[in-house]
């Protein structure tokens, strides 16, 4: 069976398949590690304010009507204030009707023209080895109400109660917000106080007065935040501006920008919004503020592209057909050694590729992706290149195997490095590495030397014996 080629080739086989035990064990330990970065990174993202999502500014208008109310109520006397009682001892009741005023839905007007401009700024911070990246956002908004057509919302004999409108403005968090918040209303500047909410709703508000006749409102707010920003399209035509100086956006929600310039010096992204694209009127008697924030909101992710847990994981993955790829080198640089590999050689080759991944994921923790791969891949590609020098004895074939590492590891980087392009790189490899077995081994006797080997020819009786050679 050692001189059979086949029979080596099906065990070299089987023992690819065993090394799936050793990767699945270290793909686990990769997604761990970056379930634990993740927690890291929420942690310090909400602790810094976390994701944004701004819905509104809205006009709410309070309503009221008086109407006639029937109610039954005791009978007084009149004479000693006490409770009439009928011949059974119950006291006697009579309906009485009265007026009285009660609030009813309030009116949520949303702007006609909503124009933000928002500008971050991005910085890193740390805890232990991890870094999160987080902003600081200014946010200009300018805005107006249609109030000439709200008085068309009351119905029957319903008051709006001008003097008594609010503005407000649903945040994520208050405590994200920095820095000035300012309101102004045609040049005149209004206070703003935080929603006060059982319901741990987040907010501003300000107490505007009669909107009739106001034209012109801006805002500015500056607040905190990490891993995203969102804003929803409120006004009847929104317009909205985003520019960063993190080069690696990611646009999400439920709009696309109409158009982005990206960088490495930062980005820019401009959306335009009509009514029509919104599921959304204009002024109604319900409060769409949820629907706002999770249905229509849009934005960008401050991503890290392809961040090296996504690229270990990715080598684990690849691992296999490297540890297939380097197997097979060997099986076939060894061709008429006196003493083949032996299977557990086989093994601690496939281990040693193992490891090059948790090695990868351990040093780029601490240094960075590129430095830790070199390394890493420095590391087992001497040790893989000194154990066929020194334990499989291929002499001068052991050059052979040390540029078939090569060229694997620098492929495999360039995997890795390019997510768009993985697929496309290890299929391409896969097909090579397959197409130039299959050259190289086309002249071989697979079977082996006549009575040798597990799948071994069996000479015929008629066919005279093979002389001896001397």
């Amino acid at each position: 069976m050692r001189k059979s080629i086949g029979a080596r080739f099906l065990i070299v086989g089987l023992l690819t398949l065993l090394m799936f035990i050793p990767l699945f064990f270290v793909s686990d330990i990769v997604q761990s590690r970056k379930t634990y970065s993740q927690i890291t990174l929420r942690e310090v993202g909400r602790e810094w304010g976390g994701d944004q999502v701004i819905a509104g500014p809205m006009l709410v208008i309070p309503v009221e009507e008086t109407v006639d109310r029937t109610e039954r109520e005791a009978v007084i006397n009149p004479d000693t204030g006490e409770v009439v009682l009928d011949a059974d001892g119950s006291p006697r009741q009579r309906q009485v009707t009265r007026k009285v005023t009660v609030n009813r839905d309030p009116i949520y007007v949303y702007p006609g023209r909503f124009d933000v401009n928002i500008d971050t700024q991005t910085q890193i911070r740390r805890r232990g080895i991890f870094s999160v990246p987080v902003y600081q956002a200014g946010i200009d908004m300018g805005f107006d109400f249609p109030w000439d057509q709200i008085a068309a919302q009351a119905v029957n004999e319903e008051v709006i109660l001008w003097d008594r409108a609010e503005l407000i403005l649903s945040l994520s968090s208050n405590a994200a917000l920095r820095g000035q918040a300012v309101l102004t209303v045609d040049g005149t500047e209004v206070p703003l106080e935080p929603i006060a909410s059982a319901d741990n709703e987040a907010g501003i508000m300000a107490a505007l007065g009669d909107p009739r006749g106001k034209a012109d409102y801006a805002l500015t707010l500056g607040a905190n935040g990490a891993q995203s920003f969102q804003i929803a399209p409120v006004g009847r035509q929104t317009a909205v501006t985003i520019s960063s100086d993190w080069p690696h956006p990611s646009f999400r929600g439920a709009f696309l920008p109409d158009g982005s310039e990206i960088s490495e010096e930062g980005f820019s992204a401009t959306w335009t919004i009509p009514h029509l694209a919104r599921t959304l009127p204009q002024m109604t008697r319900e409060n769409y503020i949820q629907t706002l924030r999770y249905s229509m909101a849009f934005g960008v992710d401050f991503i890290e592209p392809n961040d090296f847990y996504q690229k270990s994981f990715r080598a684990a993955n690849y691992s296999i057909l490297f540890i297939a790829l380097t197997f097979l080198t060997v099986l076939l640089v060894e061709k008429g050694a006196e003493r083949p590999a032996h299977p557990v050689q086989y093994i601690l080759i496939g281990l040693a590729q193992s490891i090059f991944v948790l090695l990868m994921v351990a040093y780029s923790e601490q240094i960075g992706f590129g430095p830790a791969y070199a390394l890493s891949a420095g590391a087992t590609i001497a040790l893989l290149t000194f154990f066929g020098a020194v334990g499989l004895k291929l002499g001068r074939r052991t050059a052979v195997l040390g540029v078939m590492l090569l060229v694997l590891y620098g492929v495999l980087y360039l995997i890795l490095r390019s997510a768009d392009y993985a697929l496309l790189a290890g299929a391409s490899l896969s097909f090579v590495a397959l197409a130039a077995t299959m050259f190289f081994t086309r002249n071989e006797d697979w079977y082996g030397p006549e009575g040798s080997g597990l799948f071994a020819r069996k000479r015929k009786a008629t066919e005279p014996k093979t002389p001896a050679q001397p």
